[in-house]
């Protein structure tokens, strides 16, 4: 009975040892289609360390991609290289690119593949940090790039000498090129296709160790974003950081030409606390977030002094000018397109205008409530009108209003018209009209 009992014991240890394994039977699939920047980066990350904690089959990444910075380049690429579960990269779908810090990405994996009508390469570093390198510090990077990438390559067993072009000449290769150069493996249209090619296959790791991928009737399990990451990869875009900024500006103008409004200046508070959320990780040119706070003085001098229009286009000029250098980076990718940028300034510079010409309107206005909005008005006598000092006073009739009246041009009858110049308390001096 004793021998029975331990042999059942050992059984269900087994099993039970044995069931997160069955349960693992699944292939993880993360899909970006963004910039790879910090967010980008942690999302990846993220579905490496999921894939891990699930004991996942394999973890394929669906690329698509212009490009990006270095350092989350790097991040994910070492990842990559550390995690426990075969990582593979497919550029799709048809259509899609894998450029610059994309197409380093695709090659450092464990299995490279690409989509027909896709391409990827274009990867020499630039500056990207919005500082100015010289030509020498500009050659060290590279050949540090360089030489970084292809001792992965090369270990990975692809072709080193296009990974060389790729990143010194900016060369670019379609699918065909890239399989043909032995710099991917597969050519497969879809996510699906990927997995019955790789289905039985041996792969060899980074670290030396072979595994065969058996992915027959195992299950996909797409991995989202998550919430967070969806709002931070959308205020991390240059164009919606952009426009953060111009209404941050824009609120806070309004506020001071209208103070008490209070919505206008909390909403561009709230604004300007997440553009530059986006400014710390995007790479900002000083000299272009000053061309547009200078663009803000000339449409105020505008409004102010007689410059004829020239300080306003001067602004218009500045604000473009400002607004193409506010984000510096050399990859398109990250910069504010132009089709934005152009109807954006000059849309602010209308607004701004158009409100401080209303401000100024109504501060040169003449006053027409209270007591001193009734100077300049004009009355007529109800009971004659004589001279300061002589009894009784007179009274006239303003606005449907009894006011009593003196005249310093002597006497008024009934009936006659005049205008208003002075008041004091309820007493009002007038003078003859010529209406």
């Amino acid at each position: 009975m004793k021998k029975k009992r331990f042999a059942q014991t050992v059984v269900l240890f087994i099993l039970l040892t044995a069931l997160p394994a069955v349960a693992a039977a699944e292939i993880l699939v993360a899909d970006l289609s963004e910039i790879i920047q910090p967010v980008t980066a942690r999302y990846l990350l993220n579905a490496m360390d999921q894939a891990e904690r699930e004991h996942a089959t394999l973890l394929i990444i669906r690329l698509n991609t212009p490009g990006g910075m270095m350092d989350p380049m790097r991040e994910i690429i070492m990842r990559m290289l550390d995690t426990r579960v075969p990582v593979a990269v497919l550029v799709g779908p048809s259509g899609a690119r894998a450029a610059s810090a994309g197409c380093l990405i695709t090659i450092s994996s464990d299995i490279a593949a690409m989509s027909p009508g896709t391409n990827m390469g274009a990867a020499h570093p630039v500056s990207i940090e919005g500082e100015k390198i010289d030509e020498i510090m500009s050659k060290k990077i590279e050949n540090d790039t360089v030489a970084w990438i292809k001792s992965i390559v090369e270990k990975r067993g692809r072709n080193a000498d296009l990974a060389d072009k790729a990143v010194r000449e900016s060369k670019s290769y379609t699918e065909k090129e890239a399989l043909e150069g032995h710099m991917i493996e597969y050519v497969c249209k879809d996510v699906d296709d990927l997995i019955n090619q790789l289905n039985g296959k041996t792969i060899h790791r980074f670290n030396g160790q072979e595994v065969t991928l058996h992915l027959s009737g195992q299950r996909q399990k797409w991995i989202p974003m998550t919430s967070k990451e969806k709002i931070l990869n959308l205020l991390a875009h240059p164009t919606v950081a952009y426009l953060l900024f111009m209404a941050a500006l824009l609120g806070f103008y309004f506020e001071f030409a209208h103070p008490g409004a209070i919505f206008p200046g909390v909403t561009g508070g709230i604004c300007l606390i997440l553009a530059f959320f986006a400014f710390n990780i995007l790479p900002i040119n000083y000299a272009g977030l000053m061309l547009i706070l200078l663009a803000f003085g000339f449409f105020i001098a505008e409004v102010k002094l007689q410059s004829f229009g020239v300080l306003g286009i001067g602004g218009v000029i500045a604000l473009i000018l400002g607004s193409m250098m506010l984000i510096d980076a050399a990859d398109a990718a990250l910069r504010v397109p132009i089709r934005i940028i152009l109807p954006v300034s000059i849309g602010m510079a209308l607004i701004v205008i158009f409100l401080l010409r209303l401000a100024l309107g109504a501060l040169r206005r003449r006053t027409v409530t209270g007591e001193q909005g009734i100077v300049g008005e004009i009355g007529q006598v109800i009971e004659a009108v004589h001279p300061e000092g002589i009894m009784p006073a007179g009274k006239i009739q303003v606005h449907g209003e009894y006011w009593n009246a003196i005249t310093e041009e002597g006497d008024f009858q009934r009936g006659e018209r005049v205008i208003v110049t002075t008041v004091s308390g309820l007493t009002l001096t007038v003078k003859r009209t010529n209406q």
